[in-house]
């Protein structure tokens, strides 16, 4: 597969990309609203950052517990029942007297939710594309995410700026319901991927499988801190420009697009593993200088300069594919997904604590400085397997 064009002529690709666009849009207008509601409300960065990403930090219990499912649901039902409870979540975030503790209540039980639908859809685009077109695919779900991500930011901030953060959640979850159709009426039904129940026993076997490998468990590595650190600093937009912040979240999704496009499209497949590291490098360094607290332009160019680092993920996500049984594919892009996303939850609460204790722009800078050690520490670390592995090879020829 060597073409975008050849990705939507494959069958149930495009209803299939429809359906994820949708849910996009309404997870980041849901986001922005409900972290816009909780500021609004309390003043505080931590809460408002935990109410945007607090779903993640639930996600480690799925992975632990519910992941088995991912490959043991039929992709079809799955996908079609969880847009709908995410829009009955969605909705309820949006009733007038909600408490605060009910509002959390109702994110971190949305998140539980999320860590198996992760595993669903990746598995099944696996299945749709097979190994050797999963990257180009990804590439335009990423990119895909970024367009959405921009369209929803956008519109979410205009709607509550204009009319309310209530309305904008009940719009997310309309277009969550939308999703769930798409799913229905365009993807045919297909078995599980493995035979068996879902219990939390064979949960862990996979897990314990898929860590036990060093070169899974350095990607796994990789794909979660790095990035998850990031997150934390988007997840203080709202409190760093409180009455832009979704111009920052624009930027971003607009930088992901671009570093989407530059890994999927541009780079040689040659070049792609040697550039894994210099992204992820690339994600942090622009958001060292945030502790200057530089104006809205500067801080949208350099947020748009980081972002392009996402790009890193889809070089790890590639050689993930590739080292993973077709049977544990949903399973192994599930971890990623939930740890990833569970990082980027915790990354967010320590985000919004430092914030508290310091200033949004300090608190930027130092998650920037933490992810940018993090990636210095996994390039040591591979240099010094290289040195290993040559000089094994080496001796073995010697002999």
């Amino acid at each position: 597969m060597r073409s975008y064009r050849d990705l939507f002529r494959t069958p149930e690709f495009t209803p299939f990309f429809l359906a994820a666009s949708a849910q996009t849009v309404a997870q980041t207008m849901g986001g922005l609203a409900l972290g816009t509601l909780v500021y609004r409300a309390t003043e505080s960065p931590l809460l408002s950052a935990v109410s945007m990403f607090g779903s993640s930090l639930v996600q480690v219990l799925g992975a632990t517990s519910l992941l088995a499912a991912a490959d043991r649901l039929p992709p079809r039902a799955a996908l079609t029942a969880l847009p709908l409870l995410f829009a009955t979540a969605t909705a309820a975030l949006a009733l007038p007297g909600l408490p605060l503790w009910g509002l959390f209540a109702v994110v971190l039980a949305k998140g539980l939710a999320e860590s198996v639908g992760g595993g669903v859809r990746w598995g099944l685009l696996n299945e749709i594309l097979s190994k050797d077109g999963y990257l180009l695919g990804r590439s335009v779900f990423n990119m895909m995410s970024g367009l959405m991500q921009i369209a929803g930011y956008a519109t979410g901030g205009a709607l509550v700026a204009l009319l309310s953060p209530r309305l904008s959640l009940l719009a997310a979850a309309a277009l969550y319901v939308v999703a769930a159709v798409v799913v229905r009426l365009g993807l045919t039904r297909r078995p599980p991927r493995t035979t068996g129940r879902p219990s939390v026993s064979a949960t862990w076997r996979a897990n314990a499988l898929l860590w036990s490998s060093p070169p899974r468990r350095r990607l796994y590595l990789a794909l979660w801190i790095p990035n998850g650190l990031i997150v934390g600093c988007e997840s203080l937009y709202v409190s760093y420009a409180p009455d832009s912040a979704g111009t920052l979240f624009a930027c971003a999704a607009l930088g992901m697009l671009a570093g989407d496009v530059l890994v999927g499209r541009v780079l040689p497949a040659r070049l792609r593993p040697r550039l894994g590291f210099p992204l992820l490098l690339l994600l942090a360094v622009p958001y060292v200088p945030f502790l200057l607290n530089p104006a809205l332009p500067l801080a949208a160019a350099a947020v748009t300069l980081a972002s392009v680092g996402f790009g890193a993920s889809l070089v790890q996500q590639e050689r993930l594919v590739a080292l993973t049984p077709d049977e544990l594919s949903g399973h192994a892009l599930g971890l990623h997904s939930a740890g990833m996303l569970t990082t980027q939850g915790v990354a967010a609460a320590l985000a919004g604590s430092l914030a508290q204790l310091t200033s949004p722009a300090g608190a930027m800078t130092a998650m920037a400085v933490g992810s940018a050690g993090v990636t210095l520490l996994l390039m040591a670390g591979a240099g010094k397997r290289e040195e290993v592995r040559a000089v094994s090879c080496e001796t073995g020829s010697r002999g």
